[in-house]
C-alpha cells in the first residue's frame, strides 16, 4: 500500500487484519523514563519538551486521552492529594515513593492491609467517578488530534493490581484461599469503579475514542504467578465484566501482562481480550511463532520489543534486526501495533529508540 494512511486509519486497519502502509508504533505502557528522554533529545539535539514530541510525533499512531491519561490532572476534581516531589498518594489510598528520580517507585503503604473482613472496608475513602470533570475530554480529544488524526486509547482496570496494592501483594494471594469474602469484595469495588469511569469517559469521548487499555500482571519470567484454576475463578471474571461494558460502549479491549502468559491466552480470549499487550519475549516461553499460529486469526498483539535486553543492551543493527523480525512473524496479514514491551529505562542508549522507530516506520508488512 503507497498511499500514506492517517494514524487512526492505520490503527483501525492493522486490527481488522487488513493491510497498512506499515506496521502502526505506539508508546501505550511504555514511555520514556525522563532521564531516557532527556538522553534521546541531546542525541536529537532538540528540546526535552516539544522537540522531543515532536520527532516522536511522525511515528507514533495511539495516544493515550482520558481523566488517567498522565499529565491528565485538568480533569481531576476530587480530595487532595498528598504529593511531594518524590512520593505520592494515589486516588485508593497507596502511598508511593522512589529513591530517586532514575529508580522505579515502591510502595510505602498499603491502605486495606489491616482489613479483616468486608465490612472494614466502609472505612476506606473509595474513590468516586464523580472526582473527573469529564466534560474536559472534547476539548482536550480536540487539541490532541488538531495536527494529526490520531487513534486514541482511554486507561482503564488494573484489578487485580489494585487490589495488591491497596492490600499488600502476598495478602491478596493468601485472602484467595483463606479469605476469599474479602478478597472479592475489594475485587468487586475497583471493579465497579472502572466500570463507572469508561461509561462517562466513553460517553463524553462520543465515539473518539477506539481502545481501552486494561491491565494485570499474572505472569513473571518463568510463567503464571497463580495457577489457571485460582485466576479462572479469582480474578477473570471481574474482567470479563468491564470487558462487557467496554464493547458494548464500541471500544475495543487491550489487555497487559508482563511475563510468559502462554498458558493463559486462551481464557484471556473468553475474557474478551481483543489485544495483547507487553509480549515480553525475553520470559521462558514466550514464543512470537506460536502466538501469531495459534491465535493471531482471534487475537491482535501490541509490543514486543524487548526493554530488558535488546533495547538496552543491543546494538542498533540489533534492535533493527528485532523490529524486523516482530513486523514479519506478528505483523504479517495485520494484527500488530509495534512499541517497547515495557518502560524505556535510563541508561537505554538513544540511537536504539531512534532505530527502532525508523525501522519500524520503514519495514514493509508481510501480507498473510
Amino acid at each position: 500500500m503507497a498511499e500514506e494512511l492517517a494514524p487512526r486509519e492505520r490503527v483501525r486497519l492493522a486490527l481488522s487484519h487488513q493491510p497498512t502502509d506499515r506496521v502502526p508504533i505506539t508508546f501505550v505502557c511504555a514511555e520514556l523514563e525522563p532521564p531516557a528522554r532527556a538522553d534521546l533529545a541531546k542525541y536529537l539535539g532538540v528540546s526535552v519538551g516539544e522537540g522531543v514530541d515532536r520527532y516522536l510525533e511522525q511515528y507514533v499512531d495511539l495516544v493515550t486521552v482520558g481523566p488517567n491519561a498522565l499529565g491528565s490532572d485538568s480533569f481531576y476534581r476530587g480530595p487532595k492529594l498528598d504529593s511531594l516531589a518524590l512520593a505520592y498518594e494515589d486516588i485508593w489510598g497507596v502511598r508511593w515513593e522512589r529513591a530517586s528520580e532514575a529508580l522505579p517507585v515502591g510502595i510505602r503503604h498499603f491502605p486495606l492491609a489491616d482489613a479483616n473482613a468486608p465490612s472494614d472496608l466502609h472505612r476506606h475513602r473509595w474513590p468516586d467517578a464523580d472526582w473527573w470533570d469529564y466534560s474536559r475530554l472534547s476539548e482536550e480529544i480536540t487539541r490532541v488530534t488538531e495536527r494529526r488524526e490520531y487513534a486514541l486509547i482511554m486507561t482503564s482496570g488494573n484489578l487485580f493490581e489494585r487490589t495488591c496494592w491497596m492490600r499488600g501483594f502476598e495478602r491478596a494471594l493468601f485472602d484467595m484461599m483463606d479469605n476469599s469474602e474479602l478478597f472479592h469484595a475489594i475485587m468487586e469495588r475497583v471493579t465497579d469503579f472502572y466500570v463507572e469511569q469508561a461509561k462517562r469517559t466513553l460517553a463524553a469521548a462520543a465515539g473518539r475514542i477506539d481502545l481501552a487499555f486494561t491491565a494485570d500482571d499474572i505472569a513473571g519470567q518463568e510463567g503464571l504467578l497463580l495457577s489457571i484454576a485460582m485466576w479462572e475463578k479469582h480474578i477473570k471474571p471481574y474482567h470479563r465484566r468491564l470487558n462487557d461494558v467496554l464493547h458494548s460502549l464500541g471500544v475495543k479491549v487491550v489487555y497487559h501482562s508482563d511475563g510468559n502468559v502462554m498458558s493463559a491466552v486462551p481464557g484471556l480470549l473468553d475474557q474478551g481480550v481483543d489485544v495483547l499487550q507487553a509480549l515480553q519475549f525475553s520470559a521462558r516461553g514466550m514464543d512470537p511463532v506460536a502466538l501469531k499460529q495459534a491465535y493471531g486469526e482471534r487475537l491482535c498483539f501490541e509490543g514486543g520489543i524487548s526493554v530488558q535486553t535488546t533495547l538496552p543492551f543491543g546494538t542498533a543493527a540489533e534492535v533493527r534486526r528485532e523490529v524486523e523480525e516482530r513486523i514479519a512473524v506478528l505483523g504479517r496479514g495485520g494484527g500488530y501495533l509495534l512499541s517497547p514491551s515495557h518502560t524505556i529505562m535510563p541508561g537505554t542508549p538513544p540511537e536504539n529508540v531512534v532505530a527502532m522507530l525508523e525501522t519500524a516506520a520503514s519495514t514493509p508488512v508481510p501480507s498473510a
